[in-house]
């Protein structure tokens, strides 16, 4: 008996690419492991009509009461601001009327080199979210590597990328053990040889809160509020450290909330005039956009804005 090419015959054509390389022949240019390389393309969600209708927004984990309609049009500003910078900006058009943080993107997903991570955000207000997000990167093409599951927590902001080979993962109030066990696991089984466990203090939210990347050997962070295993992880890769002074502004304003649009180039709120001033002296380009009404909802930029490609920086 001749064996035929579907049971394992000569004209079997085995695959030996790996997920990386079949990137952009069978799925599209997506992608990240970085903070600061050149961003390609972003996903976000425009606030809508669950917005409308909030009567307590504390109980809906806001910061203040919003205006709903200036909230659209900031996110409209920020949305054109990528554009202008090359950035393409696709959308969560799905949307529930009790889920008014879903906008809140990158809380609901992590992308990694070879597709995206599903989050399980911690709390009854956001549970479901994460569904719009699976389903709008299922209609665009996008891997979904695992989805977060048992009884495992996470959030997407509770991970930055320093680079290809590392990364750091915090557990606190939105990310438990076993949350950040199972992302671990994936994390290593695409190739991220290190990636670095730390603890978040009680009162921080995420870990993109107390950290963030400007440039490839340039990060900002908050004395007293970032895990000291970041700060030295940094310092042993010859990091340039520029730390929040004003920690009222830092509170406020969100200037720590950025995006890099390429490596020494960032999209930031307005109206943080000293760590403007901070990151202009440092060599960085500041394009800035007001989220005033938007960070009421207890986010910025980052918070806002799900990676779907970025380039490695070189």
């Amino acid at each position: 008996m001749v064996l035929t090419a579907a049971y394992g015959g000569s004209k079997w054509s085995p695959r030996t690419t790996s997920m990386r390389e079949d990137m952009p022949l069978y799925w599209g240019r997506w992608g990240s492991s970085s903070e600061c390389g050149r961003l390609h393309a972003v996903l976000l969600r425009r606030p809508g009509d669950e917005l409308d209708n909030i009567t307590d927004f504390d109980a809906v984990q806001m910061r203040a009461d919003l205006n709903p309609a200036l909230a659209r049009l900031q996110h409209d500003a920020m949305a054109d601001a990528y554009e202008a910078n090359g950035v393409r900006v696709h959308y969560v058009e799905d949307g529930k009327l009790d889920k008014p943080n879903s906008f809140f993107i990158r809380d609901l997903m992590l992308m990694t080199p070879e597709g995206a991570i599903i989050t399980r955000p911690a709390s009854t207000i956001r549970a479901g979210e994460e569904r719009l997000v699976a389903s709008a990167l299922g209609q665009l093409g996008v891997p979904i590597l695992m989805s977060v599951h048992g009884r495992g927590t996470f959030e997407g902001a509770d991970v930055m990328w320093v680079d290809r080979n590392l990364c750091f993962l915090a557990e606190g109030l939105r990310t438990n053990r076993e949350g950040a066990d199972q992302v671990e696991r994936m994390l290593r089984e695409i190739g991220v040889a290190e990636v670095v466990r730390v603890q978040l203090p009680w009162g921080a939210m995420h870990l993109d809160g107390l950290l963030n990347f400007l440039d490839r050997d340039l990060a900002v962070v908050w004395p007293r509020r970032t895990p000291f295993p970041v700060v030295r992880t940094l310092l042993e890769r010859d990091f340039r450290i520029i730390e929040v002074e004003d920690e009222r502004e830092a509170h406020e304003q969100l200037p720590m909330n950025f995006v890099a649009l390429a490596p020494g180039k960032i999209l930031m709120p307005s109206g943080s005039v000293r760590m403007k001033e901070r990151y202009q002296a440092a060599g960085v380009e500041c394009v800035e956009v007001d989220i005033s009404e938007l960070i009421k909802g207890g986010g910025g930029i980052h918070c806002m804005t799900g990676f779907l490609y970025r380039e490695d920086p070189d």
